[in-house]
């Protein structure tokens, strides 16, 4: 499997997971370490994730927009099933 494969893998994988999380409340982990996990997987730096909030203004189908808030910034991050997160940082802290 090369790079790209496995980065869309984990992507489809991410999607899927955030989905069940909304249809079964009761699993340990919560969407801000789900992103934040993929993030880090993708090369970026989230130290301490404190929150994730879904930006429904900027979502659309089948592309779903968060905003990530690390200790070590803030990251919008888009997630397209399939395909890696599309990450911007919006504010090192």
């Amino acid at each position: 499997m090369n790079k790209t494969s496995y980065i869309a893998a984990l992507g489809s994988g991410l999607t899927v997971a955030l989905m069940a999380w909304g249809a079964y409340a009761g699993n340990d982990e919560s969407p801000v370490e789900i992103i934040a996990a993929q993030i880090r997987d993708q090369g970026y730096v989230c130290e301490k994730p404190q929150s994730a909030k879904e930006d429904r203004a900027q979502s659309a189908p089948n592309e779903t927009v968060w905003i990530l808030d690390c200790e070590s910034g803030t990251y919008r991050v888009t997630l397209v099933p399939d395909l890696a997160a599309k990450v911007e940082l919006l504010k090192k802290n």
